[in-house]
């Protein structure tokens, strides 16, 4: 089994990743890192959400950086400001060791943008940001990325969902003097084959993480079959099970979290919610509250959950099926964190067992049934 240290990654930094408990390379880490770190030329990921992605780019990034300079030298783009942070917030961990301080900043909407440009004036050698927010720097002229040498988009996909291909357009046409593109995925649409043929090298280094061991090995997924009337019954009676544990219970509908979280509320448990028409200061409210464990449950949206790094988590419910595959991946990883065992439960009808079947094969688990 490879270590950090075979992968090329330097003794400080490795010190700082055992702090944090990554000791041992993921699959990802260990295809990507070495290439990345050597070459460092574009290169491609296809890869979930809960594989390790953010060291896989990251550690390579803060080996790049040439500290003594005070110019932005790669500019990360990711689509959620929850994501924005937790990147950051990362990079800033794995450096706690290092010789000289590398600096990094997280740009993003839904904050006041006064504050981020007079942060901006500071050293800053990374930027974490997302599309909408650096175009507005941008047009502001609050930010010089004329000496960026690599661009990392992470979860590619998730930005054109979320309605940023006007944005990364415009970046990746204005960043004249880049030498490599990093580009890492869940899924391979049409969006973004474009972005690879219009902004990449037509030889770009790519690796695939196999979807099946994307899912992590620590959850065990279960089912349970009832009448639509009998779910919320069913919901209540799972977590009188669980007691006092932790978790996040995932709806595909703003509506439908709402009328979740006033009938749990009226069963006097802590519950709030998280969705993608909530303001940036609200959603920052409820997620200062649940990571204090103020709050016993979180129920969410997809898109609004991207992000979501809590510890302890015990389980996640998924009260309604998620739009796509990938999604079941995303939500199931908010447990089972750090070498923790968790539990990923869908509540369904009968109806939905066809669609339940699909997601097992499409992500090659097998879910056990509950009665």
């Amino acid at each position: 089994m490879k270590t950090f240290e075979d992968l090329g990654i330097s003794e400080q930094i490795v010190k700082a990743l055992k702090e944090n408990k990554i000791i041992t390379p993921s699959e990802i880490q260990q295809k990507a890192i070495p290439f990345l770190i050597q070459k460092g030329s574009d290169f491609i990921g296809q890869a979930q959400t809960g594989t390790g992605k953010t060291a896989a780019f990251g550690l390579p990034v803060l080996h790049q950086i040439d500290p003594t300079s005070d110019k932005i030298q790669v500019l990360i783009l990711c689509p959620t400001r929850e994501l924005c942070q937790q990147i950051a917030k990362q990079l800033f961990s794995f450096t706690k060791y290092c010789d000289q301080k590398i600096f990094t900043e997280a740009v993003f909407g839904g904050a006041p943008i006064g504050v981020q440009i007079s942060r901006l004036q500071r050293t800053t050698h990374i930027v974490v940001a997302t599309p909408g927010r650096l175009v507005d720097l941008q047009e502001k002229q609050a930010i010089d990325l004329s000496r960026v040498k690599t661009v990392v988009l992470d979860e590619a996909d998730e930005m054109l969902t979320l309605g940023f291909k006007d944005d990364l357009d415009k970046i990746l046409q204005s960043i004249k003097n880049k030498k490599a593109t990093w580009l890492f995925s869940a899924t391979m649409n049409q969006g973004i084959k474009a972005i690879i043929h219009n902004y990449m090298a037509p030889d770009a280094f790519k690796i695939e993480v196999n979807r099946h061991e994307a899912v992590n090995k620590d959850i065990l997924h279960q089912y349970v079959v009832c009448d639509p009337k009998e779910k919320s019954e069913m919901l209540i009676h799972f977590l009188k099970s669980q007691g006092e544990n932790r978790g996040v219970i995932f709806c595909r509908t703003k509506a439908s979290t709402i009328a979740l979280n006033e009938l749990l509320q009226t069963k006097k448990y802590a519950t709030d919610t998280i969705h993608g028409d909530l303001k940036q200061i609200e959603r920052d409210k409820v997620m200062r509250a649940f990571k204090k464990s103020n709050l016993q449950i979180l129920i969410a949206t997809d898109i609004a959950a991207r992000g979501i790094d809590v510890e302890n988590l015990s389980y996640v419910v998924h009260y309604e099926l998620p739009d796509q595959n990938e999604y079941y991946t995303h939500r199931s990883g908010r447990t089972a964190r750090a070498g923790k065992k968790g539990l990923s439960l869908v509540i369904i009808t009968q109806k939905e067992v066809q669609t339940l079947r699909a997601i097992e094969k499409s992500l090659g688990i097998k879910m056990e049934e509950v009665k």
